[in-house]
């Protein structure tokens, strides 16, 4: 099970997930978060990936189309609270790891 908590802070979407990414709800961000981007053209994203417990191949595919998405919007994504098992997954996305969310506010000039 995956969950997804947003929240629009300053100019910068946040995504907190929580459960698994994996091809059973990859879905929920294919589906439901990436039109979102595309439509208010989100240009800043941070991932936190705090509670997130695992990820899979259509969880990491799923990454990278928020990745695309935001590109085309000519902004920002980056990802924080990332553990070890799960950032040696993904770190093939080449997308900026911070430390936490305040990093990332401080970080990306909106």
């Amino acid at each position: 099970m995956l969950k997804m908590d947003l929240e629009y802070n300053a100019g910068i979407l946040f995504v907190r997930l929580k459960g698994i990414l994996n091809n059973k709800n990859s879905y929920k961000i294919n589906n439901y978060l990436n039109p979102v981007l595309k439509k208010h053209k989100i240009k800043y994203l941070v991932y936190n990936f705090f509670s997130l417990e695992a990820v899979d191949e259509a969880g990491i595919d799923a990454l990278l189309r928020t990745k695309l998405e935001i590109k085309k919007n000519e902004g920002k994504l980056v990802f924080c609270e990332v553990r070890k098992e799960i950032y040696e997954k993904i770190k093939r996305l080449r997308i900026t790891k911070l430390k936490d969310e305040r990093e990332a506010l401080q970080r990306i000039e909106v």
